[in-house]
């Protein structure tokens, strides 16, 4: 006569055996959470190299930052277009907040230019390492290249709309040069370049954007 006390015991034992014990469980966990410590060193790593002025680091000197080795780098990335693309990434995802301009379409033009500019150079404040490291690798890294296309599509836009009642009709042509005014490569010659203080920057640009946009006619 079958014992069913054994066979029950039995499977139950095998399957028991063939399901993940919580060791097991939290052993994956573990390994989970240290590539995606080690991953979010590497990217910490590289923007931190960005601030230091190193703007094409070499895979030694990201993995000596990072504290791993040279070896293990590309285990956390596809290549190098992976890990510039996620470093800048994370540089756009902290500037998010200043995105935004405290003006409204219909507010007097005056204070759109005030409020553009004090947003502008909030954020390029907050972005310049990794938007420096942008524009030189963008040639040679197509992923990087389409990032710093659509925030400058992004931003052009959003000039659009500010400004929609003065860049109407045949104004509308002056839409580029109000754009390069806004954008960060100006901001970078004034700061940089021509060493202007943060205020002197925001006066100038005021001033530029206020003569490109009054129309004259009015």
């Amino acid at each position: 006569m079958p014992r069913y006390g054994a066979i029950d015991a039995d499977y139950a034992g095998r399957l028991v055996s063939a399901t993940p014990s919580r060791q097991l469980l939290e052993t994956a966990d573990g390994r989970r959470l240290r590539r995606e410590q080690n991953r979010e060193a590497v990217i910490e790593a590289l923007i931190a190299l960005f601030h230091d002025g190193v703007y094409e680091p070499s895979s030694a000197q990201i993995a000596e930052r990072a504290g791993l080795s040279p070896r293990s780098l590309f285990r956390y990335f596809d290549d190098v277009d992976d890990l510039n693309r996620a470093a800048i990434e994370q540089q756009l995802e902290t500037a998010r907040p200043f995105l935004d301009v405290d003006a409204r379409p219909d507010d007097p033009l005056l204070r759109r230019i005030e409020r553009l500019v004090a947003a502008r150079i909030r954020l390029f404040e907050a972005i310049t390492p990794g938007a420096r490291a942008a524009r030189i690798c963008a040639h040679r890294h197509p992923v990087v290249a389409a990032q710093v296309h659509d925030s400058r599509t992004y931003l052009r836009a959003q000039i659009a709309r500010l400004f929609a009642r003065e860049l109407d009709g045949v104004r509308a042509a002056l839409l580029p040069a109000v754009d390069a005014l806004c954008s960060f490569e100006t901001y970078e010659l004034l700061r940089a370049g021509q060493r202007m203080s943060r205020a002197r920057t925001a006066a100038a640009l005021e001033a530029a954007l206020t003569s490109l946009l009054t129309d004259p006619s009015s």
